[in-house]
């Protein structure tokens, strides 16, 4: 994938020295885009991926490996782990972020809907849930996107069969829920990551442990 954005890392680094001095985001983005002539996908990668050295390195105090927080309760990003998921699946590109994170580019979270590669994703996750010996999962999904009721029944039984202890549920704004959890938070979503104490790359551990993504490009500073 790096084949079709041969200067992706110096706009990375141009993007990054300007982000750690100050340089307001968006017209940063818009300046490293345009002189690296970038299309849409290309830009995405340096917004998802590329963070001021300060910001990421608070973010990656943060993060903890699956293993060291599986017998406290999980709190899940339902949509933002399934998404990155399924991008990993379908060969879509995907960022190492400078904060430690695995992030997908491809904007599909208005677009998400049920299919059968989300019943897929959604047994992979169980098992290497399950497998990390994780004792307890709340899965919060976001209610205004299409079936998401649906989505957290089918959750609850597919986590259920593993021999996970879940709770899933379809929220108005999960993204309350999960600032509020007294418990390891699963996501990858930036907003979130700066309300809450501890956070797992759930979907990031499970690309890189066993899918592999060969589209996945590391921008890490």
């Amino acid at each position: 994938m790096s084949q079709f954005y041969p200067h992706i890392r110096e706009a990375a680094a141009d993007f990054r020295y300007l982000l750690d001095r100050g340089y307001p985001r968006r017209a940063a983005l818009a300046l490293v885009g345009d002189r690296y002539g970038l299309n849409r996908t290309g830009r995405q990668l340096l917004h998802r991926g590329v963070f001021a050295p300060e910001e990421a390195a608070a973010r990656r105090a943060k993060l903890r490996p699956l293993a060291q927080v599986a017998r406290q309760p999980l709190g899940v990003d339902g949509h933002n782990v399934l998404i990155t998921l399924e991008c990993a699946r379908r060969g879509l590109p995907l960022v190492a972020a400078d904060d430690g994170f695995i992030r997908d580019v491809g904007e599909i979270s208005r677009a998400f809907r049920l299919s059968s590669e989300t019943h897929q994703v959604l047994a992979l996750l169980a098992d290497f849930l399950a497998a990390g010996q994780v004792r307890e999962v709340h899965v919060f999904y976001d209610a205004p996107l299409s079936r998401s009721g649906e989505l957290a029944r089918h959750t609850a039984a597919i986590f259920a069969d593993r021999g996970l202890k879940v709770a899933a549920a379809a929220a108005p704004v999960p993204e309350k829920e999960l600032a509020a959890f007294p418990g390891a938070v699963c996501t990858s979503d930036t907003a979130l990551i700066d309300r809450v104490a501890v956070v797992v790359d759930l979907a990031g551990e499970l690309i890189r442990e066993q899918l592999r993504s060969q589209n996945l490009i590391d921008l890490q500073a």
